[in-house]
């Protein structure tokens, strides 16, 4: 029989991350998960008899498109791990919490730009994981598109962006919610496949063993 390290596997991970002034108490334990998430992850596959053959990560830093405006948004190209890994470190680290305005954030707009990534589609073996980190509720989508600074081309309701989750290959997409009990994100937990959602509440960071079973799911 083959050895299952035949299996190896092209990741890309977009990870969504509230840096809003209420994630101040929790957003070095969300980054430094983030820093980490390239080794763990390959120690993680190589634990069930996978390989990653290779790895890409985006980060999509939200906050309130109503509250701060032009600041409300970041969205990275994909840095390739290992070779960008001090480039991505560099950008991770630039992410302070700060503004958010009232206590719903933008999250559905950075979980729309995720889903719109350019995926890989090399390989037989593929992985298309989202990650959101957040303390906050969500606004409902468009709740910010008066501002300038709104996207364009974005989803005009929540069914439209079911339907973008849709599209992606069920084989490859993993979405993983680390979010409030709150009206969408447990809308989207109850009916999106493949989807995990693990709950938060502000003011306290990612346990040890969600954090582990999010790398599992990988």
């Amino acid at each position: 029989m083959a050895s299952n390290y035949s299996l190896k596997y092209n990741v890309d991970i977009v990870m969504c991350i509230d840096a809003t002034g209420s994630m101040n108490g929790i957003l070095d334990t969300v980054k430094s998960n983030a820093l980490n998430f390239y080794g763990d992850l390959i120690n993680s596959m190589r634990k069930k008899g996978k390989q990653v053959n290779d790895l890409r990560i985006k980060v999509i830093a939200f906050r309130d498109y109503v509250a701060d405006g032009e600041n409300a948004m970041l969205a990275t190209d994909f840095f390739r791990m290992p070779e960008e890994q001090e480039e991505f470190r560099d950008l991770v680290n630039t992410i302070s919490a700060c503004g958010g305005g009232d206590e719903p954030e933008d999250g559905l707009e950075a979980l729309a730009y995720a889903i719109r990534t350019d995926w890989t589609r090399d390989g037989d073996k593929r992985r298309h994981v989202i990650v959101v980190w957040t303390d906050a509720p969500t606004h409902e989508l468009g709740f910010g598109s008066k501002s300038k600074y709104y996207p364009r081309n974005m989803a005009a309701s929540f069914n439209q962006l079911t339907g973008w989750w849709d599209q992606m290959d069920v084989r490859a997409k993993r979405l993983l919610i680390y979010a409030p009990e709150a009206e969408y994100w447990t809308t989207i937990s109850d009916s999106w496949d493949n989807t995990m959602h693990f709950s938060s509440v502000a003011g306290n960071g990612l346990k040890e063993f969600e954090y582990e079973e999010i790398l599992s799911e990988i």
